[in-house]
């Protein structure tokens, strides 16, 4: 199977790209980056790094060298705090547009799954003080799920991880990029408090490639919303076995 990972050198992609290359069952992965991956080098063989600049544009060259991909790990994506507003909603709303759009049209007889790495905190319905994370993160769901609803061959998953957790997940520290000194601080008093709220590197990238790897359809459990497609971080542990 192939399919497509964007996001790939940061933390949630470099858990991705790890499982998607012990998978046995993925057999080409295709990275659209803006510089080189280092975890391919020695899985040449199975993954290939496609330098690609623009994200809201898909040349006819790119497609037909995608053609035969089957789903999609969307992990692209950046701080709020590390750009202004407008480059936020163009990386975290139009960017998975954009991309969803164009990977519909791949092979329109066929299902093609695109798994959207959101995170909690995402909302439809934001309030006064809901941060610009939250809104813009809703609005690409909202903006994603509409698409799955008017386009017969597009499947989609939005997911929310939370408090992404790096620690057991070995495989992955020579890739993933530096975690700020506060976050190691606060994961394990979150891991020891409030489990729920944790999401391991490990499991993440696996049940992510799992779900790109499906044919897409709605999934069930009381927690699992937007007509079986939203899976916030209670349902990722769950399906994770954790």
């Amino acid at each position: 199977m192939h399919l497509i990972l964007t996001g790939a050198t940061g933390l949630v992609g470099s858990g991705v790209l790890q499982q998607m290359l012990v998978n046995e069952s993925v057999t080409r992965i295709s990275i659209l980056s803006r510089r080189p991956v280092k975890m391919v080098e020695g899985h040449e063989d199975k993954a290939k790094v496609i330098i690609h600049n623009d994200f809201k544009s898909y040349d006819p060259a790119l497609l037909d060298e995608l053609k035969d991909a089957q789903g999609c790990v969307w992990a692209l994506g950046v701080s709020q705090n590390d750009v202004n507003k407008t480059e936020y909603v163009e990386i975290t709303h139009h960017y998975p547009l954009a991309a969803a759009k164009a990977f519909s049209g791949l092979h329109p007889d066929s299902p093609f799954t695109f798994v959207f790495v959101s995170g909690e905190g995402a909302t439809q319905t934001p309030g006064m003080f809901t941060p610009i994370f939250g809104r813009v993160k809703g609005q690409a769901e909202q903006s994603l799920f509409d698409f799955y609803k008017a386009t017969p061959n597009f499947k989609l998953y939005n997911v929310r991880p939370a408090a992404v957790d790096w620690r057991h997940h070995p495989e992955i520290h020579p890739f993933m990029p530096q975690q700020a000194a506060y976050k190691s601080m606060l994961i394990t008093p979150i891991d020891a408090v409030r489990k729920s709220m944790i999401t391991p590197t490990k499991p993440l990238g696996k049940t992510l490639t799992e779900l790109a790897m499906s044919k897409g359809g709605p999934l069930e459990g009381k927690d699992i919303r937007m007509e079986g497609t939203l899976l916030p971080n209670v349902a990722i542990r769950r399906m994770a076995g954790l």
